[in-house]
């Protein structure tokens, strides 16, 4: 990725972090490595002293990236070891994913799960030879002392040059091989069937999720269940994506007190959580409860959806007006402290007798359910009725008026354009679903902050922290904002964000496009040089941006009628199809984009009806429906298919629906669309 013109290099002996925006790297200026940030100087210094390369890639809210910070970074005689061994690099992997997912693809070469801190050795030209995740001080519980690991990597680098070259040689060739999607038959209703039938078989039916532990929320398999469960008419199904969000709203993972999602829990119960807070998961998560209400009416559902976004507008807008990147799991040097209650602490500000009802209902005990303190969580609680819920508010808001004068922890307000554009398509959806137009309003302003902001030249970038761009965009980036363009679009009807949405989309197809299997890359081709551009199926933390710009091209060829862009969704879900089909459990995103593909409910209103029957179709599950309302500018402009219905519509309006090749007549009462279209998704299901 670009970088913009850095500021007068340091003394060949200094820490170079200090001129850095991103808070990860400024947490590690004052470390006595001698750090270099990302880029073609510090593989120059590699090649000028012939020593290997450190990397070190980790972020801001990770909990083992600070240990590990704390026991060897700060250390002086590690860091002189480091520095006299190595040029040593830090990354923070929200600015470079791009780099993050080479050196992780190369771990897992190696045969490690891998994870963070990711400690990856290069020659001075960026090829790995060999790498981890966490070291600790001293050997361990099967870990090498870090000191003796640098020692013997050295050693290796300096005496056996023909084994490392073998190394980085064997290693290379194996991402490169990963980079080359299987293209394969396409994927039908058939074969998504068997696939959910293979994943929910893999599913905790008591506590929900994935079984095992650690657990993470898993939003693509969640609502890949979903929609399969709707289309095949089994509840049994759906109720994977209800009962694990439930379980989630209940547990631990949950903050009660100010909302929002950890990143995940570390048992299988969602009891425990990893304490940081991180933007993309709540995103995802945030359309979920909305969908699991629309789909159960649980108001429990609904209360999770309208406090996450309270804590997004509370917690999470940065100055320049867009969401911050996620809250770091520590505080005051210990993880969870800010989340962990007393007892005491608890009986101190509601007085005995609330407290008594208090801790029965969130699990605080004396001795403490965690350590010494208590994670609050309504894990064994049971049903709660209305009554008591409105017990609790005034007794949660007295807990978080006390929190909120413990130290922070800290916050990452780095803007990333694809986690943004997530969290605004979220905002859009779930305010469309819920009702809440000041949900879909601040989406709106957040989007309009990303275009102003990091757009320099027309063209968008993936980060922005302290006035420093870091670009071009990634496919992340492009396809993300061209899905929160058109989420916008669904719940204001303003013609702009198709605008925007198509101008996303034809940027991945220009800079993006991989010729040999027509899925996108996830650098441009005018980004840094890197070893190999990244070009992966699966999800990680975030949906794969080729599953997320699946579903907007059909989204888009939905509403304009221009097949253009189903073509292109086309040609990617073919390019990826037996990638998809040899590891269905990592591709959520583009098992979902494929029942997209399939079965996408294009719902088009006109006429002086069009408000009414507007409302019915967004109470239409989202994800399975594109909408859009035809104006009179339509009928004058160029846009044939939407004059069309125009002309035909009944003199008081209407809705067209179509799925995949049929359509129906036009529907005049809005009451009927809703049944229309579901009738349409289930009879489709298995055809």
């Amino acid at each position: 990725m670009t970088q913009p013109s850095a500021p007068p290099s340091p003394p060949p002996s200094a820490n170079r972090l200090a001129g850095e925006t991103s808070p990860y790297l400024l947490q590690h200026k004052d470390n006595p490595v001698h750090w270099w940030p990302w880029g073609p100087q510090a593989f120059a210094e590699a090649r000028a002293t012939g020593k290997p390369v450190l990397l070190s890639v980790g972020y801001a809210a990770c909990h083992w990236c600070h240990v590990m910070a704390h026991e060897s970074f700060e250390n002086a005689e590690t860091a002189a070891l480091m520095n006299a061994l190595f040029v040593n690099i830090k990354v923070d992997r929200e600015e470079h994913p791009d780099v993050d997912q080479i050196y992780m693809s190369a771990l897992q070469q190696l045969g490690d799960h891998g994870g963070w801190p990711l400690t990856m050795f290069l020659d001075a030209e960026g090829r790995p030879f060999w790498g981890g995740t966490y070291f600790p001080p001293t050997a361990r519980y099967g870990r090498p002392a870090f000191t003796d690991v640098l020692r013997q990597i050295s050693a290796a680098y300096r005496d056996e040059p023909d084994k490392i070259a073998k190394n980085t040689d064997a290693i290379l060739d194996s991402l490169r091989a990963a980079s080359a999607p299987a293209a394969g038959e396409s994927l039908g209703p058939q074969e998504l069937a068997t696939a959910a039938a293979r994943i929910a078989a893999r599913f905790d039916p008591v506590h929900g999720g994935l079984k095992g532990a650690p657990k993470f929320p898993q939003c693509g398999l969640l609502e890949f269940l979903w929609r399969r469960g709707l289309r095949e008419g089994r509840p049994e199904l759906r109720a994977h994506m209800t009962h694990t969000l439930d379980r989630m709203c209940e547990g631990g993972i949950y903050d009660h007190i100010g909302g929002g999602f950890a990143r995940y829990s570390v048992d299988q119960i969602w009891f425990v959580p990893h304490f940081e807070k991180m933007l993309s998961d709540n995103a995802q998560l945030l359309e979920l409860l909305a969908l699991a209400h629309l789909d159960t009416g649980a108001a429990l559902f609904a209360r999770r959806a309208a406090e996450t976004v309270d804590w997004l507008q509370r917690d999470m807008l940065t100055e320049e007006g867009a969401f911050a990147a996620s809250l770091d799991a520590d505080s005051e040097g210990h993880e969870g402290r800010f989340y962990v209650w007393s007892a005491k602490e608890i009986t101190a500000l509601l007085g005995a007798e609330d407290a008594a009802i208090f801790n029965r209902f969130y699990d605080v005990t004396p001795a403490g359910n965690w350590e010494s303190g208590n994670i609050l969580n309504r894990t064994d609680a049971g049903a709660i009725s209305p009554e008591d819920e409105g017990r609790l508010a005034p007794m949660r808001a007295k807990l978080a008026a006390a929190r909120a004068r413990r130290p922070p922890p800290g916050r990452d307000h780095k803007i990333l354009a694809d986690w943004n554009g997530l969290t605004i398509a979220a905002l859009a959806c779930a305010g469309g679903a819920l009702n809440q137009p000041a949900w879909i309003a601040l989406g709106a302003q957040v989007f309009e902050t990303v275009l102003r902001q990091m757009t320099p030249g027309g063209r968008l970038v993936h980060s922005l922290c302290a006035g420093k761009r870091v670009g071009p965009a990634l496919s992340s980036d492009l396809a993300a904002m061209a899905k929160a363009a058109l989420a916008l679009h669904e719940a204001t009807d303003a013609p702009a964000y198709l605008a925007h949405a198509a101008r996303f989309l034809d940027t991945l197809e220009e800079h993006h496009r991989d010729a040999a299997s027509g899925a996108y890359f996830l650098t441009a081709d005018d980004a840094e040089d890197l070893i190999l551009r990244p070009l992966t199926s699966h999800d990680e933390a975030v949906p794969n941006p080729n599953g997320v710009a699946v579903d907007a091209l059909m989204r888009l060829a939905a509403v304009t009628g221009k097949e253009l862009w189903r073509t292109r969704a086309d040609r990617i879900l073919a390019g990826l199809a037996g990638a998809v089909a040899g590891n269905i459990l990592a591709h959520g995103a583009l098992l979902n984009a494929f029942d997209t593909r399939l079965g996408l409910a294009e719902v088009t209103v006109v006429g002086p009806r069009a408000p009414e029957l507007k409302a019915a179709a967004l109470a239409l599950p989202f994800p399975l429906r594109a909408l859009r309302t035809a104006t009179q500018a339509d009928a004058n402009g160029s846009d044939s298919l939407m004059a069309a219905r125009l002309a035909a519509a009944p003199e008081g309006g209407a809705a067209f629906v179509c799925i995949g090749e049929r359509c129906t007549p036009p529907i005049t009462d809005p009451a009927a669309v809703r049944e229309t279209v579901l009738d349409l998704l289930t009879q489709g299901a298995m055809n």
